[in-house]
């Protein structure tokens, strides 16, 4: 297989083309942002580990039913991946109270909630990606509501399965960020990554921050937090 152009440049991949029309080449980028952009920085190694963690979290979600876009990891920074028709929503699972919910809401950070919330979020640069609710996609034409009702299961589903795995390593999962996309066939797939970049992770024993909220808040070196998340994975027999 060969790598074609390049398709588009994201804040931390960018994704080319393939010989192979419905597979595309994506390489992740020593680059690390915050806040929509209002934080950004080199920062080397970052690469390596978020292709390496995300390989192993969606290999782990393969192996337990999860249908995704994730072939295969090519290189210590480079994988492959099914193309999907991106939905422009961000969809956000949290399990406790933390970052912009504990702000919205008033609510101190830490707090178990009752029960997994979901939030979605419009994927829209120059909107700062806005929270919206159900009504507000359909009107978008985003997606419709049966759309809307199998991204929910999915995330809950998905949620299940990740909060097992990171309990398991001595991280709990806090909140975390999902994309999905479309087959050609309609089906609606997970896609993009999942890595302390896109989830809200803490350690059980001592609550330490294992996720870019090191770097959003300036609270310690990102790279050997994210080192050691990869560490427990690795260590781990998980399929």
């Amino acid at each position: 297989m060969e790598k074609g152009r390049l398709l588009y440049e994201g804040k931390a991949k960018k994704i080319y083309g393939t010989s192979e029309g419905m597979v595309l080449w994506v390489e992740y980028m020593d680059q690390v942002t915050a806040l929509n952009g209002g934080m950004k920085d080199s920062m080397k190694g970052k690469a390596e580990l978020n292709n390496q963690i995300t390989s192993v979290i969606f290999s782990y979600l393969s192996h337990h039913g999860i249908q995704n876009h994730f072939i295969k990891k090519i290189s210590k920074t480079e994988q492959l991946v099914r193309w999907l028709e991106m939905i422009p929503l961000e969809v956000v699972v949290r399990n406790f109270s933390a970052g912009s919910f504990s702000k919205r809401l008033g609510v101190e950070e830490g707090e178990k909630l009752k029960f997994p919330i979901l939030e979605f979020y419009y994927k829209k640069d120059e909107l700062d990606d806005p929270f919206i609710n159900e009504e507000h996609i359909v009107y978008l034409e985003l997606a419709s509501l049966e759309e809307i009702a199998e991204l929910k299961k999915q995330a809950l589903l998905i949620n299940e399965k990740l909060i097992k795995l990171f309990h398991q390593v001595g991280l709990q999962l806090i909140d975390f960020k999902l994309e999905f996309g479309r087959t050609p066939s309609g089906a609606i797939q997970l896609a993009d990554e999942i890595s302390p970049d896109t989830c809200r992770l803490w350690d059980l024993d001592t609550q330490a921050h294992m996720d870019k909220d090191v770097y959003r808040r300036k609270i310690g070196d990102m790279i050997p937090v994210y080192q050691e998340v990869l560490n427990r994975l690795n260590r781990l027999i998980i399929i």
